[in-house]
């Protein structure tokens, strides 16, 4: 109703100047002879005059009509220039008001419906620096008055921003516009009213205030870094600390553009994902995976058999497969590639200076310093262990330490406690429970995969129970005594005895011991860093896990990229880390993809949204492979085929889920994805079937009624 009411007024008032002919007199020759006519009527009737013209100005400028700076030159020839001004500079500023909020309840809601994505790098830019772009543009004649009004309705920027920063901005253009009104009777035309130098000083002064903040910014970076020398020359351009995903992909971008580049890292190259993450974490699920095929061989119409699980043979050839891809992290390599690696522990001694204290049995031991222009924290993280009682002592494991211990084991551990329902906690019960362990898993929530929907969720505790695992959720963990877990759920306590126990609740930046606190650089759970993913110090940036705000490992690589190349060349470009469609894998079997929105966090941020989903168990390849357990889910506005989020659970959904991550990225709908041909048999054409019941669902019924009545008639 709102915005019908708006579309009225704004018709009626068009309609009107077209009625009236007002065109003609908000033209000079008319206007010329408006105030002739109004002169006296004005000297025996101000405040009618006054008010009746400002009503007049403000639905002119309202309604995007032409005239405005007509009307302007009159108020100067008719009011002087003090009082013409300040009628003209409030007049405009609330028509331009008024043309903006219609812009906005009018055509807002439609426009960012469609153009959602691409207006939301704007609306951001604009609430860090909306009154700036305003202004510049407001003191610039070039740029149409009522365009502005119009694009900014479409905007973010608050309403009491737009209305004193266009009054400021449009002030010095409208003494001028009033001042030769005063001399009206002179002017033949309106274009040689601003010359060449006039609107070169507005220009000038719109660009004031965007040199004032550089100034201010200059101010900001001197006093961070007051206190410290900057060396006149430097060592290095850059050194990174860390040589996991976020280091390796830093430095490498560095050594490709010719920069002199430091590694330092104190354990294994390849960091956390290659020796004791990502990487063993999956060659245990395969070898796990594959005992459970042999467990369940009647499925595919063998004889089943129980696995014989020589568990020292098992991890060696997890570490056989981390020995086989160490090469592509290895020093060797990145030393062949232009990377000078150090093995050893660095700190950042100033904003300029990193010292390293050399493991690796070279040099006499003294620390060697290296000054470098700039710097990248990529030091990682670590599993968080929950203060409980008894755990010190308990010789608990984690997902970093547990693959020394379990090299030394003839068996798997008989009883296995998992405490946690997240990612690592999920694969690392499924995995011992198929190599033969009797895992009970412990989580606090009610759910496992909290962050997850509901459904899949559910998916995910059926598929562990089924391969062995006592799933525990709403169980709080309270102390360790015993060699057991002593858990608590409605009010009553239960023990979990252990042979070994797991501790699998998340994982934490590592901040200490790299001079960051001496420094001063901020950190909270993770190191504070701006969207350029800088810190306090404009040369100090952080990527990877340290940062967060994601704790993959090809969130780490895709960060390096940001913050090497704005470590390198920030002075002349910066690029804003851009988050907007990141990948997730949780490796059970079935595994469990998602990008984007999922329900659960479309309805908590009040995005509408229509679901889609396809049964595996309707996919032939599925059907064939005996893998017709899971779904693929699709968010999409309603009514449009643009993609918000998928998720899907099944076989080989990690692999899936990547013609979705293209699709979000490239702003690929679903219709494009059922119009390309996919292979058959394969598990990619779910997500081709998944895009055709999007297109079932919003099928043209009432076209198809008319279509149906054409083929009746063609039937004769």
């Amino acid at each position: 109703m709102k915005k019908i009411l708006i579309i009225a007024a704004l018709a009626a008032i068009v309609a009107a100047y077209f009625y009236f002919d007002l065109g003609t007199y908000l033209s000079l020759e008319g206007i010329k002879q408006a105030v002739d006519d109004a002169q006296g009527f004005y000297r025996d009737n101000p405040t009618l005059v006054l008010g009746v013209f400002f009503l007049i100005y403000v639905a002119v400028t309202a309604a995007s009509l032409p005239g405005a700076a007509i009307m302007t030159l009159a108020a100067g020839a008719l009011f002087g220039l003090v009082t013409g001004t300040i009628l003209v500079s409030f007049a405009s500023t609330l028509g331009a008001t008024l043309a903006f909020l219609a812009s906005r309840f009018v055509l807002r809601d439609s426009i960012e419906a469609r153009f959602g994505d691409r207006l939301k790098s704007i609306n951001e830019g604009l609430e860090r620096d909306g009154a700036f772009y305003l202004f510049t543009l407001r003191m610039i004649p070039a740029v149409p008055f009522f365009v502005i009004n119009l694009v900014f309705g479409l905007t973010r920027i608050k309403t009491w921003t737009f209305a004193w920063v266009s009054q400021i901005g449009m002030f010095l253009g409208t003494i001028a516009f009033v001042n030769a009104g005063t001399q009206l009777a002179q002017i033949e035309t309106t274009s040689g009213l601003l010359s060449p130098v006039l609107i070169g000083s507005f220009v000038f002064l719109g660009i004031v205030p965007w040199v004032a903040k550089g100034i201010i910014g200059i101010i900001k970076r001197r006093k961070v870094y007051k206190g410290f020398t900057k060396p006149k020359s430097f060592d290095r351009n850059l050194v990174v600390i860390g040589a996991g995903s976020a280091g390796l992909v830093s430095s490498l971008i560095a050594a490709t553009v010719k920069a002199k580049v430091t590694l330092v890292e104190a354990n294994k190259m390849g960091g956390d994902c290659l020796n004791t993450g990502c990487v063993p974490s999956k060659a245990l699920i395969k070898s796990a995976k594959v005992a459970s095929q042999m467990r369940h061989a009647d499925k595919y119409g063998l004889k089943p058999i129980e696995p014989e699980v020589p568990f020292r043979e098992t991890i060696a050839r997890v570490m056989d497969i981390i020995k086989t891809i160490e090469p592509h992290d290895s020093v060797e390599r990145y030393t062949d590639l232009g990377v000078d690696v150090v093995e050893g522990y660095a700190k950042v001694i100033d904003p300029w200076t990193v010292e390293i204290a050399r493991n690796d049995g070279q040099g006499d031991g003294t620390p060697q310093r290296l000054t470098t222009r700039s710097i990248v924290i990529a030091a990682g993280a670590e599993p968080f262990v929950p203060p409980l009682e008894g755990l010190e002592d308990s010789g608990y494991l984690t997902s970093d330490t547990m693959w020394e211990a379990f090299a030394e084991m003839d068996e798997a551990p008989k009883r296995v406690a998992v405490l946690g329902g997240g990612p690592i906690g999920c694969e690392l019960s499924q995995a011992l429970a198929r190599l033969g362990s009797n895992v009970t898993q412990v989580e606090m929530a009610p759910r496992v995969l909290g962050r997850e929907d509901e459904d899949v969720s559910a998916l995910a505790k059926s598929s562990l129970e089924e391969s062995g695992v006592t799933v525990l959720t709403d169980h709080k963990a309270l102390r360790v005594a015993d060699g057991a877990l002593v858990v608590e759920h409605d009010g009553a306590e239960k023990q979990v005895p252990y042979d070994a126990l797991i501790i699998a609740v998340g994982r934490a930046a590592r901040l200490s011991g790299y001079g960051l606190e001496e420094l001063g650089v901020d950190t909270a759970k993770t190191v504070v860093t701006d969207e350029f993913l800088a810190t306090k110090f404009p040369n100090i940036f952080a990527a990877g896990d340290v940062a967060g705000p994601y704790q993959f490992t090809h969130t780490a690589s895709h960060q390096a990229w940001f913050a090497s190349v704005n470590a390198l060349f920030g002075q002349f470009k910066k690029f804003k880390a851009d988050y907007s469609v990141i990948p997730a894998v949780t490796f059970l079997d079935p595994e469990v993809a998602r990008v984007g929105l999922n329900e659960t966090e479309a309805t908590e941020q009040g995005v509408d949204y229509e679901v889609t989903t396809y049964g595996l168990d309707d996919l032939d390849r599925a059907i064939t492979e005996s893998e017709t357990k899971g779904f693929v889910k699709v968010l999409t506005p309603p009514g449009k085929d643009n993609v918000l989020g998928a998720t899907i659970v099944g076989s080989h959904a990690g692999e899936l889920l990547a013609e979705y991550v293209l699709a979000m990225k490239y702003k690929i709908g679903l219709n494009k994805i059922l119009g390309t041909i996919h292979s058959y048999p394969t598990m990619a054409e779910a997500n081709k079937f998944a895009a055709g019941n999007w297109k079932k669902a919003n099928k043209p019924e009432k076209l198809l009624t008319y279509v149906e009545k054409y083929h009746n008639w063609m039937r004769g």
